[in-house]
């Protein structure tokens, strides 16, 4: 398994265990309470156990070998259930607690046991925090020491931005659902209950949006991060027998990148000779970059 599949791979069994759990404790406590709040969560968690199942679906379909139909194998399966996921987070989630939120807004219902629901709320709040670390420290170890926000910008990693996005939105949802149910209680006015729910599925919508318009580029097609396109540039401009680099092309394919090259040889090179360096120094950029699958080498004269 690459490194990068390992550390999506853990933080999708973080959060997926965290909500699993979360998510029966919310159900019963919205029945409870009947607060419109704790059923925007409940549904939120839900579906977040929902899409890890489908993000692990997605990492084992692209373990799949290569076949003739699929020549490049399945590694860009993962931005297809990615994709999916962000669906689920906006319909799923967003949409339906708006309408729990509207619902509850034009028919009010008393809160009853609001410490339930606060203290299951409060409980929530540490174990996604939790499973937030967890996925921060497999972000660490695949970001090898850039900036969060330059890695946050550039990864080309779709599982892990998928989780990251549901963490940060199932804390401030807990967050939102824990202060509008404690205002409800304390004013005896339960519209602020339904604020909450409806402030919750604005947040998710927001969320599955961001996802989306990361995933989109990935589904279409987009170039390897730009710190390893300059890495190549560099190694292939380092070889003695290469006149000039005339272009290169990568894409990103799931956790590996397709190179394309074509360079301009220093002349009085045999054809023998040429096809022997070439072939060096394919071996030699897939040593050094383990994340290049296939790579393609072009000879030419112009580009």
């Amino acid at each position: 398994m690459a490194p990068q599949h390992g550390s999506s791979t853990k933080a999708i069994m973080y959060a997926f265990f965290a909500n699993l759990g979360i998510a029966i404790t919310k159900g019963f406590a919205a029945f409870y309470t009947n607060s419109g709040s704790m059923m925007a969560e409940a549904i939120h968690s839900v579906a977040d156990a929902t899409n890890q199942v489908l993000l692990f679906i997605g990492l084992k379909q692209a373990e799949m070998p290569p076949t003739a139909e699929h020549p490049l194998g399945f590694g860009k399966v993962t931005y297809f259930w990615s994709f999916v996921v962000a669906l689920l987070l906006f319909s799923m989630g967003g949409l339906f607690s708006i309408y729990e939120g509207w619902h509850k807004l034009h028919e009010p219902e008393p809160i009853s046991r609001v410490w339930i629901a606060l203290t299951v709320l409060g409980i929530a709040i540490v174990l996604e925090g939790a499973s937030l670390f967890g996925c921060l420290n497999e972000i660490r170890k695949v970001r090898r020491g850039r900036p969060f926000l330059d890695w946050l910008k550039h990864t080309r990693n779709a599982e892990l931005v998928v989780v990251l996005g549901e963490d940060i939105a199932a804390q401030v949802g807990l967050v939102l659902a824990f202060a509008f149910i404690w205002i409800a209680s304390a004013t005896g006015d339960t519209r602020w209950d339904a604020a909450g729910s409806i402030s919750i599925g604005v947040v998710l919508i927001v969320v599955a949006l961001f996802i989306a318009s990361r995933i989109k580029g990935l589904l279409v097609g987009r170039s390897a991060e730009p710190l390893l396109r300059r890495k190549l540039d560099e190694l292939i401009a380092e070889d003695g027998s290469i006149e000039e680099v005339l272009n290169t092309i990568t894409i990103q394919f799931g956790p590996q990148v397709v190179l394309a090259a074509k360079i301009r040889m220093k002349p009085g090179l045999s054809i023998d000779d040429a096809v022997e360096r070439i072939n060096r120094l394919e071996v030699r950029i897939k040593e050094r970059h383990p994340e290049i699958g296939w790579c393609f080498v072009e000879p030419d004269v112009t580009d």
